[in-house]
Formats: C-alpha cells, sequence, structure tokens
C-alpha cells in the first residue's frame, strides 16, 4: 500500500507540545522507544505461547546502535511488527495505545502483566530529538507486507511499501541538530544503563547485552541465598557497606507490588539519603524520586520498588495521586515493620546490636508514622547508661519501684551526653535511679511524642533538677543551716557570681553532693533541643534567651560551713565562685577566659 495523509490529531501544536512540556527530560525518548520494543517482543511470545503464532520465535535481542555519520539511532526488535493499517491505527491515532487493546483482547488467556505499553504518546518522544522519524516494519502475520513510515515532525506523514525480509519494526530516527548530543555512544549507554537494565528481553548495544532480564525482586524469595541479596546490593550501591538486613516485597493482591527494600547503616548526623529508592514499572525504571509511593521515614532505606499499578502521568515522569497509592504506601509500612518484629522476636540479643544503626530509622517512623508506632512500640529499644537494652514495657517494670513519684507517674530520666551529664548521672545513680541515653538530636522529639502516648510516664532529664527534686516523692532533707545562716550563704553566692539572670537558691542535699548544682528546667531545656533540631514551630527566638540557669547550693555540704567560718568577705567570695564554677565546668560550660580564671583561682586559694 502507498498512502499520504496527516496524523489523527485535535491540534497542529502537538509536536511542540511534546517537545517542551509532556517530556521535559529528553532523555526519555529511549526509554520509551525500547519499551515499545519490548512490549511488540513480548505480545510475540505471548502470542506463541497461546499456539496464535506457529513461526520460530528465534532470537528476540532488542538492538539499539548509533551512526555517527548518518546522524541516527536505530532501535531494532524481532517483536510482532505491525501492517500498513496498524500503523495507521497504532502510530496515527495519537494517544490511542496498542498496549491497552492486546491486554483487553487477551485478559482472559492468561497472565497479562508482562505488557509494558500503557501511553500512546510515548513513541512521540523521538520527535523531542528528531527532524525525521521512520518505522521500517514486517508483521509476524503471514502474508504480510513490509511497510515503512515517515514523518518529518509536522502532522503530515507518509506510508509506503519498503524491502522488509524480517519479522519486527526498526525505528529510525534522524537526530536534530539541537540534539547531536545522543550521538555519543557514551550518553546512550548511560541512558540505557540507567533506564533500561533491568528490562525482561535482552538489549544490546555496541555488541554488548546492557540489561539484567531477571533481576533479584523478580524471583521466588525461596530460591535465593544471602549472598545474593548483599551481590545485588553492592551492584545497586557500590560504594556502600553491606546492608543490615532487608525485606522482599511481593504482593499481587489488592495490588500488584514486587521488590527489595535494603536497610543501611544509617550515619547519626541524620542526613536524608534520598533517592537511594529507585521506582519501576514492570522492570522499567521509572524515578527515584519516590516520595509518593513511601512513608518520608522510609525513605532512609534503599533498594527497588516494581509496580505495574502505580498511576503515572502520561509521560511516566510524575505519580499521580491514587487510592493504590495509599495502598502500596500502608502495605511496605506494614511490611517493615513486621520485618523488624519478627527479626526482634527471634534474636532479641542481635536485635539489641543492630539497635544504633537502627534506632534513628524506628524512632523517626514512631514519630511520623502512627501505624507504624502501634508495631514499633512493642520492639522500640530504649539504651541506658549502662548500655542495657529494654522495650518500653520492660524498662517500666524496671523503673517501677523506685522511680515513681506522689502523684503514681513513672520518672525516666535521660542523659543526652553521657560524658558532660555523669556528674548528674552518677548523683541519680546513688538514689537508685536508672537513666537512660538519649543523644540524637531527634530524641527531643521522640520524647515529646511518648510522652503524649504513653499514660502516666514522662521523661526528665537527668541535669534538669537536683537529685532530690528530678522525681517528687513528696519526701524533705532537713537543712543542717538556720534560716539566717542560709540567707547569709546565699547573698554570698549572689555577690560572687553578679548575673541576675541565675537565681541563687539553698537547698539541703545528701554531703555527697556537689556544694552547687547548676540546672535548668526541662521545659526550657527542651524547647532549645527542638530548636536546635529545627523544629518546634516559630521557637526561633529561644536561641536569643537567657540560660535561664538554677544554682542550687547544697546548704549541707562541708564547704558551706568553710565559706561562713572564712576570716574575711574577699575568701568567702572567692570559695563561694570557685563552687560556683566547679559546677560549670562539669557541665562544660566554663571556657575561655571564665576556665583561666578558674585555674589560676584553684591556685591561689591552694596555698592560702
Amino acid at each position: 500500500m502507498q498512502e499520504k495523509g496527516s496524523i489523527s490529531i485535535h491540534t497542529e501544536n502537538i509536536f511542540p507540545i511534546i517537545k517542551k512540556f509532556l517530556y521535559s527530560d529528553h532523555e526519555i525518548f529511549l526509554r520509551e522507544l525500547v519499551s515499545n520494543a519490548v512490549d511488540a517482543t513480548q505480545k510475540l511470545k505471548r502470542l506463541s505461547s497461546l499456539g496464535e503464532f506457529a513461526g520460530e520465535v528465534g532470537d528476540t535481542k532488542i538492538k539499539v546502535s548509533v551512526n555517527e555519520a548518518d546522524k541516527t539511532i536505530t532501535i531494532s526488535d524481532r517483536g510482532i511488527g505491525m501492517t500498513g493499517e496498524e500503523i495507521k491505527k497504532y502510530i496515527n491515532q495519537i494517544a490511542f495505545s496498542g498496549a491497552t487493546e492486546f491486554v483487553e483482547k487477551y485478559k482472559d488467556k492468561g497472565d497479562d502483566k508482562q505488557i509494558i505499553g500503557h501511553f500512546g504518546l510515548g513513541f512521540y518522544s523521538a520527535f523531542m530529538v528528531s527532524s525525521m522519524v521512520e518505522i521500517k516494519t514486517l508483521s509476524y502475520k503471514e502474508g504480510s507486507e513490509a511497510a515503512l513510515w515517515e514523518c518529518d515532525g509536522s502532522t503530515e506523514f507518509e506510508i509506503r511499501p519498503t524491502e522488509k525480509t524480517e519479522r519486527g519494526s526498526d525505528v529510525i530516527l534522524h537526530i536534530a541538530d539541537d540534539s547531536t548530543e545522543f550521538l555519543e555512544k557514551a550518553r546512550i549507554k548511560g541512558i540505557l544503563s540507567k533506564y533500561c537494565k533491568f528490562l525482561p528481553v535482552e538489549i544490546e548495544f555496541d555488541g554488548e547485552v546492557i540489561n539484567n532480564t531477571t533481576p533479584l525482586w523478580t524471583k521466588s524469595p525461596n530460591e535465593l541465598k544471602d549472598e545474593d541479596y548483599i551481590k545485588f546490593y553492592q551492584d545497586l550501591y557500590p560504594f556502600s557497606e553491606e546492608p543490615l538486613f532487608w525485606i522482599h516485597l511481593n504482593v499481587d493482591y489488592p495490588f500488584n507490588l514486587t521488590g527489595i527494600l535494603y536497610f543501611p547503616k544509617l550515619k547519626n548526623d541524620f542526613e536524608f539519603q534520598r533517592n537511594k529508592i529507585q521506582l519501576y514499572s514492570r522492570q522499567v525504571f521509572i524515578t527515584d524520586e519516590v516520595k509518593d509511593v513511601v512513608p518520608e521515614f522510609l525513605m532512609l532505606l534503599n533498594g527497588i520498588i516494581d509496580s505495574p499499578d502505580i498511576p503515572l502521568n502520561v509521560s511516566r515522569s510524575f505519580l499521580q495521586a491514587d487510592a493504590n497509592v495509599k495502598k502500596i504506601d500502608s502495605y511496605i509500612t506494614k511490611k517493615v515493620a513486621d520485618k523488624l518484629a519478627e527479626l526482634h522476636k527471634q534474636d532479641e540479643e542481635g536485635f539489641a546490636k543492630k539497635w544504633n544503626d537502627i534506632g534513628l530509622f524506628v524512632k523517626y517512623g514512631m514519630i511520623s508514622n502512627d501505624k507504624f508506632y502501634e508495631k514499633a512500640k512493642d520492639f522500640c529499644l530504649y539504651k541506658n547508661t549502662d548500655g542495657q537494652y529494654f522495650t518500653l514495657d520492660k524498662y517500666k517494670e524496671h523503673i517501677q519501684v523506685n522511680q515513681q513519684d506522689k502523684s503514681e507517674n513513672l520518672v525516666a530520666l535521660y542523659a543526652t551526653d553521657v560524658r558532660q551529664q555523669d556528674t548528674y548521672i552518677q548523683s541519680a545513680k546513688r538514689k537508685g535511679y536508672d537513666v537512660l541515653e538519649f543523644s540524637h538530636p531527634i530524641d527531643s522529639h521522640f520524647i515529646q511524642m511518648l510522652e503524649s502516648k504513653v499514660e502516666k510516664f514522662t521523661l526528665k532529664r537527668v541535669d534538669a533538677d537536683t537529685a532530690d527534686k528530678l522525681i517528687d516523692k513528696d519526701t524533705k532533707t532537713e537543712s543542717l543551716l538556720s534560716a539566717e545562716k542560709e540567707k547569709e550563704v546565699q547573698e554570698i553566692f549572689e555577690s560572687a557570681i553578679n548575673n541576675k539572670d541565675r537565681k541563687v537558691t539553698l537547698e539541703p542535699m545528701s554531703p555527697e553532693e556537689l556544694p552547687v548544682n547548676i540546672t535548668q528546667p526541662e521545659f526550657m531545656r527542651r524547647m532549645k533541643d527542638m530548636q536546635a533540631m529545627g523544629g518546634g514551630g516559630g521557637m526561633s527566638f529561644m536561641g536569643n534567651m537567657p540560660e535561664m540557669l538554677s544554682v542550687a547550693v547544697n546548704s549541707n555540704h562541708p564547704l558551706i560551713q568553710k565559706i561562713l567560718n572564712a576570716p574575711d568577705e574577699t575568701v568567702k567570695k572567692d570559695l563561694a565562685k570557685q563552687a560556683y564554677d566547679l559546677a560549670l565546668l562539669s557541665q562544660g560550660m566554663l571556657t575561655g577566659a571564665d576556665l583561666t580564671n578558674f585555674i589560676q583561682r584553684s591556685v591561689n586559694l591552694s596555698v592560702k
């Protein structure tokens, strides 16, 4: 047949729209054309399996070639090919998808999931980089004649007979002057590696097969070993450490989803490793921006998700809001939680050893996702300053006897910097209290979340008050000083410190405690911790507020009596300032000239 005509579209401007707006990334053309070739090949295999094609399937390798001299790229397949009439139907009527019709026709005759094509516009992405496109094709149907279709990017086309002896299609792109970068072999190889490295039909470029047709996620977990998963991970992320463990996803109802998610060793700087999960649709790479499919906290994972049911726009470049996306989101969250629960149940000791690597992930998930919280609350671990790990229920049992306040609330104490807060930790331990370690910036948010969800349970930083007041048990220690002497000591310390933002109080404590304790209210500490993490809404003003430290003088410490008995006011003030600076030093708050002066004053006092 020979014919000339106009492509059936609703606007003369379809090609500029395709070129400038529909496909924002021009390299997509190769993904679309190779995917179409895979489609044609899969259809032929399907027809052969159904007995509707009696010929030899033979070599079905798809070949991509670049001819720099002719300025052409050719994509050749040995699929079902097309007749002249089918060209008119599938190519000239834009947005009519041959794959859709094929699936509909054969949907009751077995598996139709191998057909990739969804988008009738995919072929026209070729005009993003081409001044002319040719299709030379021969249908698998007996007695068919080869046909050549030509179009120069306008709405005009020509179909005429041609010479072709092998079944299938050759799509020949005559590369435009503004797209000659695509004539570089390295550029084409890079695109094929990005989008086509796991396609289910062999793709050959420059004499080399560039894809793995049966990637790990397409196989049954029963036929795979740990070393298979680790090798695949190393292929995906060649410069990464071995993953901690992984989850093999495989579901076909109520949606189709396969894939493998890996738990990497997370860095404590809490940087999101975005673009580490790749999204595929029937083994075609779509995007590594998966925030609409995967909950944000799971963005800390690595791996691959493959689903034909994820709704994409016509260019496959962007996800679209859909009920299936929410179902997939929920399913993946559940699978991850179930895997962690299983690991904890099977080997609590081994799970605890991994906690430093996965604790950040679990806590972030509990903060940001209620469904994950409900499952994770049973395997989330809490580490104390002695290096012991507890679930929340076991920890509540652990502190039940000694850390209940007068209102019968359990009070869990915690440290954010074990070394810097050691003085306070030791004071708490002398009273028989246990202290948890919450040393990551996210912990300020985690603590807030925990208190909002767990009844009659509160957390208090170990240096938020003196040891006697951390847990209010309505008990009182008697002071060894009279009210008159207490007032005198308070005035000495206020004069020595000389800072209106430091509130001085006298408190009777054990003589074993420091003579001076410097504390900051729990509320103020939390606000500053959350502000440092970048949270807390409009709390940026906290960084400009004074420290608002409380100075608690231990009226029962022997040094206080020594101060009172000192020979003159200067020595009294020096001793008081020394005790105050010692308390600052224990918190790491004494630096620079203040530290130098403290050392000098210590020397002077020691020789008096």
